[in-house]
């Protein structure tokens, strides 16, 4: 099977979802992170990984979840976007699925205000949510997180 048809399955607050494998870099356990200062609220900070600027993503605030304070146990999913590489901080991470393409529905803007949902996995009685890291900021957020980064970048 091509990487197109597996994905790496994380869970947050019991519930799964996944990314393409293609877009996964590394799982690293959770470190301490640095606020940045002009980030979109969705940022949490930042991380240092052998001398890159990582920004870290509040996934809960993204995927409208509860809030919890973060915890050893958690991981962060370093993910390459066309931009640049970012983390995603998660309760864990599952596993690497491998899918037929019949068990794939494509969003297609079936779900309203979930612009970074890139289709549904359909694994028996599960639906697992497959998202696009590309999507996961606005423009206006893309922005706001190139200038904060800069702004501690050129300090």
């Amino acid at each position: 099977m091509s990487v197109n048809n597996k994905v790496v399955v994380f869970n947050i607050d019991h519930k799964n979802y996944a990314l393409y494998v293609n877009v996964v870099h590394r799982i690293l356990p959770s470190v301490e992170i640095t606020p940045l200062p002009g980030a979109p609220s969705v940022v949490l900070g930042i991380i240092n990984i052998e001398g890159v600027v990582i920004p870290v993503f509040n996934t809960r605030l993204r995927f409208l979840i509860k809030i919890k304070e973060i915890e050893l146990s958690d991981k962060l999913l370093i993910v390459k976007t066309s931009k640049r590489k970012v983390a995603l901080l998660v309760d864990d991470v599952k596993e690497v699925i491998e899918f037929n393409g019949e068990d794939l529905v494509l969003s297609k803007g079936y779900l309203p205000g979930q612009k970074f949902i890139e289709g549904v996995l359909k694994l028996g009685t599960d639906l697992i949510l497959i998202h696009d890291v590309d999507k996961f900021l606005s423009p206006i957020e893309q922005e706001n997180l190139d200038n904060a980064i800069n702004d501690v970048q050129n300090y």
